[in-house]
């Protein structure tokens, strides 16, 4: 008798906290915060999940997105740890970029364990790129320039020295037999204004991700000289070379994802982790992710929070390769 009345008490007890999980309901109000201005990846994170969740019918009213520019999401990370910790209906666009920075420190008094991992939705490649009317037509010929003169190339991306975008075009010097610390670059606000430049011949190379370039791309105005990839991507991007295959042994994945304040509860947390797995399964979703020269890359919940706190490590080491962290 006793062990069928602990059993019962048990199942109840699984029941209830089912039918917590369970009712709790959409956030009435949502936002994504997009951690740069617009026109870069942060801003096509924000969206592609904006677009997604009303077409999958998760949310009654649309999404809101906002942009709050500043150290590549430094701003953004330090706002909802302290001002806004405990929002349910607000997530954070976050890119391998933001960890990178996150591993040198460069997040102020806030760490990696300071926020919510929340989801990963695609995965992104870096590049190099150039005006169409550039007489650089390949990497290599790019980089025999910078090699003949460092001073006559100006490289452009959307964040600092010691961000990503910086590194990518770092190790590429490096590979040449070049000294980074000595290339000339000019960091902006985003990856949007990085092309704005380009397209106005401010500067000679942008350097940053294969996803804002689609946009460009169609119009013909810019030349992709090499996607820092394992192998091609897939149509309609297979014309465009890897730097591996011009010589350059380079790979740079970006992820890209969201997290929460701090403070959102356990049930909430489920919610939108519940609400990605649907999200991400979804051939609506998977047909937007595409649209955006997004690769497929899931991830939720606590595999996500183990897979970033490594990334971060090994950012770490890398950065320290550089000079760039302790």
């Amino acid at each position: 008798m006793k062990k069928m009345i602990r059993t019962t008490l048990a199942t109840a007890a699984l029941c209830l906290a089912a039918q917590a999980s369970f009712a709790t309901e959409a956030p009435s109000r949502t936002e994504c915060i997009a951690p740069a201005k617009p026109g870069g990846g942060f801003d096509l994170t924000c969206k592609l999940l904006q677009i997604s969740l009303q077409e999958n019918g998760l949310l009654k009213a649309p999404m809101r997105v906002t942009f709050m520019p500043g150290g590549v999401g430094a701003v953004a990370y330090n706002a909802i740890i302290a001002q806004r910790p405990a929002e349910f209906g607000t997530v954070v666009a976050f890119s391998g970029g933001s960890l990178l920075n996150l591993s040198q420190g460069k997040f102020g008094r806030y760490t990696v364990d300071d926020v919510k991992w929340l989801a990963a939705i695609g995965t992104d490649y870096g590049m190099v790129a150039v005006r169409a009317d550039s007489p650089y037509q390949t990497l290599g010929e790019l980089m025999a320039a910078m090699k003949k003169d460092i001073n006559s190339v100006v490289v452009g991306a959307g964040a600092s020295i010691g961000s990503q975008d910086w590194m990518k075009t770092a190790l590429l010097t490096r590979d040449t037999g070049l000294d980074p610390r000595k290339m000339r670059y000019v960091a902006f606000e985003g990856g949007g204004e990085a092309v704005t430049a380009l397209l106005g011949n401010h500067i000679q190379v942008v350097s940053g991700d294969m996803s804002e370039m689609v946009p460009h791309l169609a119009g013909g105005k810019l030349r992709v000289l090499a996607v820092m990839s394992d192998k091609r991507l897939p149509e309609p991007l297979q014309a465009i070379p890897t730097a591996k295959e011009q010589g350059f042994d380079i790979v740079w994945p970006v992820i890209r994802g969201f997290y929460l304040g701090p403070k959102v509860s356990d049930a909430e947390y489920q919610w939108w982790q519940d609400a990605f797995n649907k999200l991400t399964a979804s051939e609506a979703f998977k047909k937007q992710r595409d649209q955006r020269g997004l690769f497929e890359f899931n991830m939720t919940g606590k595999a996500l929070d183990s897979y970033v706190k490594q990334q971060v490590t090994d950012y770490r080491e890398q950065a320290k390769s550089f000079g760039l962290a302790k």
